[in-house]
């Protein structure tokens, strides 16, 4: 490897670090991707799990973002039908907040500022006459409004851009730190560090983007010993899932009295995921977690619209993540930018350094095109943009849809719980029938590990999809750690430690 130069090499296997890699290696570039923990470890997988314009950034005049952003949303759906679907979005009017006509202006430009081919428009909504939408609610919610985006399983989207990425030539190596970095005849020479073992080599890449994420400086001032001239703003999102609150495939957003907005939104079939809150940090001391203000401020600005009173007593999980913004100045966490910033550092004939700060999940794509924009005079074989064309792996389920494929499923499965194998192909697509190969009963799929998760599907998610440790599996390549026991979750890491070596031999 150290006497093979790639063509680029990627820091962070978060949303923008994999999308850059895909989008990258499909325009012929030779890549590595070091992502030091696991794909989507972090932010990737702490999000609200929405592909979205970004409604409230209207407010604060974020105009070409949410253009951008409500452009991508069906460019997705083609990509990835099995993990992005359309959800309708139910906002209730809060007489003492925002008036009627604000929202009224609000949806008319989210409708119209990017074109829409299949999502349906905003309407109005009549809470009095039985509606069933309204019946969660309070009885003082008497009308309101409705408008679409979309969900995403944001975890799954990171992986699936790493898979399609090493699918055209990408090497991907998780678990994988960037300690040293330095420029040397025009290349960049850089010290790859194996976080579980220590051992260390050194690669040499024509170009580095680092998609550090909130490490984004920390990485310059570390592994390039570089003084970053731009500054990110650490802001915690908390989410919360709860029981299942109502019943219904819509999510519903609500406005507070400090003028956020929270979702609640139906998340695993059995489940309701509420969130986020906006806190700042000044730095990152370990994994984030949810503090007690932030469940108490979820439960109270969600029992504020239900019916009935949402208790801690209902909450099953919880999780945060760090967003790392691009600092903009503004004091309020709200309201500063959502929108990315692409730093390109090199004199003249030195190897490029592109640095990514901020960036969100609905609009990694184009980011990624507008970071191989960037690079492009350095690399004047590269291909042209062609990344919102292909589906992703396990997206090429034809013109019928994911319905459709579903069904078909079923038929060729008949001997399968339905509700498991929907499961399965809402993770894995057309990729489903790898899995499942010659299947006929469950006890086919081998050890059952609680949550619908068995041996078989294991063994690929380990195989195909980088997972190393049981969290790996339970949270991020699935969800199944919402049902699993701690005993069942011991044993789940016991049985991948036990097969680990065959599986990489």
């Amino acid at each position: 490897m150290k006497s093979q130069p790639v063509d680029l090499l990627v820091i962070g296997g978060g949303v923008n670090g994999t999308g850059i890699a895909r989008d990258a290696a499909g325009r012929g570039l030779s890549l590595l991707l070091a992502e030091r923990g696991d794909l989507a470890g972090a932010t990737s997988s702490a999000a609200t799990k929405l592909i979205h314009g970004g409604l409230r950034y209207l407010e604060h005049y974020e105009f070409r973002l949410v253009r951008e952003a409500l452009g991508e949303r069906e460019v997705l759906m083609k990509m990835a039908p099995h993990i992005i679907w359309p959800l309708r979005f139910v906002l209730p009017h809060h007489p003492g907040l925002r008036p009627a006509w604000m929202i009224r202006i609000g949806l008319f430009l989210y409708d119209h500022l990017a074109g829409r081919q299949t999502l349906p428009g905003s309407v109005g909504v009549d809470f009095t006459q039985g509606d069933p939408r309204g019946r969660p609610l309070k009885k003082e919610f008497k009308r309101g409004f409705e408008y679409s985006d979309c969900w995403v399983d944001d975890s799954r989207f990171v992986v699936l851009n790493a898979m399609d990425a090493r699918r055209m030539g990408s090497q991907i190596f998780t678990r994988t730190a960037v300690t040293a970095a330095r420029r040397a005849s025009g290349l960049w020479h850089v010290t790859l560090t194996d976080q579980a073992n220590g051992a260390s080599r050194e690669v040499i890449a024509r170009g580095i983007v680092n998609a550090g994420g909130p490490w984004v400086r920390e990485t310059l001032t570390g592994a390039f010993s570089q003084t970053p001239k731009n500054s990110v703003r650490l802001i915690k999102g908390s989410h919360i899932v709860t029981k299942k609150l109502f019943d219904g495939d819509h999510c519903y957003i609500f406005q507070n009295a400090d003028n956020r907005i929270i979702f609640a939104i139906p998340y695993e079939r059995d489940f309701t995921l509420i969130g986020t809150t906006d806190i700042q940090l000044d730095k990152l001391d370990g994994p984030p977690r949810i503090s007690e203000e932030e469940t108490v401020y979820l439960l109270e600005a969600a029992s504020e619209y239900f019916a009935q009173p949402v208790t801690r007593e209902q909450i099953v999980w919880s999780f945060a993540g760090v967003r790392p913004l691009y600092d903009d100045g503004d004091s309020d966490p709200s309201a500063i930018t959502r929108d990315y910033v692409l730093d390109l550092e090199g004199k003249t004939g030195d190897a490029p350094l592109l640095s990514v700060y901020g960036g969100k999940l609905t609009t990694s794509r184009r980011l990624a095109e507008q970071v191989l924009e960037k690079l492009a005079p350095f690399y004047p074989q590269m291909g042209k943009p062609w990344s919102g064309s292909k589906p992703l792996p396990g997206g090429d389920l034809k013109a019928a849809g994911f319905e459709a494929f579903l069904a078909d499923l079923k038929h060729k499965y008949p001997g399968l719980d339905p509700a498991w194998l929907t499961r399965l192909a809402r993770r894995h697509g057309s990729a489903a029938h790898d899995i499942l190969g010659d299947t006929q009963w469950a006890s086919d799929l081998g050890e059952s590990f609680g949550g619908g998760l068995y041996a078989r599907e294991v063994e690929y998610l380990m195989r195909h999809e980088w997972a190393r440790e049981a969290d790996d599996v339970l949270w991020r390549r699935t969800k199944c750690g919402l049902w699993v026991t701690a005993a069942e979750r011991e044993r789940l890491a016991q049985w991948m430690a036990q097969h680990k070596p065959n599986l990489e031999a």
